[in-house]
């Protein structure tokens, strides 16, 4: 077995070993990865961060030994917390920009260290090492108003409801997994949604019963979702009420409480 890091701001993942395989996920800088086969200029990667399966270009990882994946995944990372930062090289010949819940390898005196690239950081940054309050939950929701929806997507210029979810709770200090069936058997059930605090889970299903859509509950029955964009809507028992269609867009499943 090999081992990776994302040295790029934000990486597409396939579902095959093709450009133009649909995109199932995405991989932010800093964050690792376990490699196995190769096809072409492919190879079979699977995410540290939530044991995502997936195809990467073999142009746009880095390999790192066994010791320093190990080293990075002792413990949870700093990561950006602002929708968008810049590196700068130590020596001022190159920026690179980088977005919010990206990792920040090796941070120390504002130096990030990432396969012998050496880039100066001094933008904000949170500690997924600590759980952070359930109220910062809604503030990171919010950071990502208006996003747009993009299949796959991680990051504030393109994201989709399960990964939004993800991205809010990883600056919480919570590792959630990839997709929102996944993150549908995390935490603890909820029989109504007047239990519901904000930050809590909601998912829904589609008519055979599956789960495939998730959102954040927010106060005054309230949910924030990426739905063609990161997006506010009304929720009551029967799911998401779409204020501008009149009618309900999604149908309710389940409630969770993840913490």
């Amino acid at each position: 077995m090999k081992y990776g890091i994302g040295h790029l701001s934000v990486v597409p993942c396939r579902a095959e070993a093709s450009d133009k395989s649909e995109q199932v996920t995405q991989l932010l800088f800093g964050e690792t990865l376990k490699v196995y086969e190769k096809k072409r200029s492919w190879y079979r990667v699977k995410t540290a961060h939530d044991s995502y399966e997936c195809w990467m270009d073999e142009n746009q990882f880095k390999f790192i030994t066994q010791r320093e994946f190990e080293k990075l995944n002792s413990e949870k990372p700093l990561v950006v917390s602002d929708l968008a930062e810049v590196l700068t090289k130590e020596d001022g010949s190159e920026l690179m920009t980088v977005l919010m819940g990206s990792n920040l390898p090796n941070l120390e005196n504002k130096i990030v260290d990432v396969k012998e690239a050496v880039w100066k950081f001094e933008g904000s940054c949170t500690n997924t090492n600590v759980i952070h309050e359930k109220k910062k939950l809604t503030e990171n929701a919010f950071m990502l108003l208006n996003a747009p929806y993009q299949w796959g997507g991680r990051s504030p210029f393109g994201i989709d409801c399960s990964g939004f979810v993800q991205l809010v709770y990883k600056l919480n200090g919570i590792y959630l997994p990839r997709d929102a069936s996944q993150q549908a058997s995390m935490g603890q059930p909820l029989s109504f949604i007047e239990e519901a605090e904000e930050g809590d889970l909601a998912f829904f299903d589609n008519e055979e019963g599956k789960i495939t859509h998730v959102g954040i509950i927010l106060a005054n029955n309230r949910i924030i979702h990426a739905s063609g964009k990161v997006r506010i809507d009304k929720l009551d028992h029967q799911g998401i009420f779409n204020q501008e269609k009149r009618d309900y867009s999604h149908r309710l499943r389940l409630i969770s409480s993840i913490y």
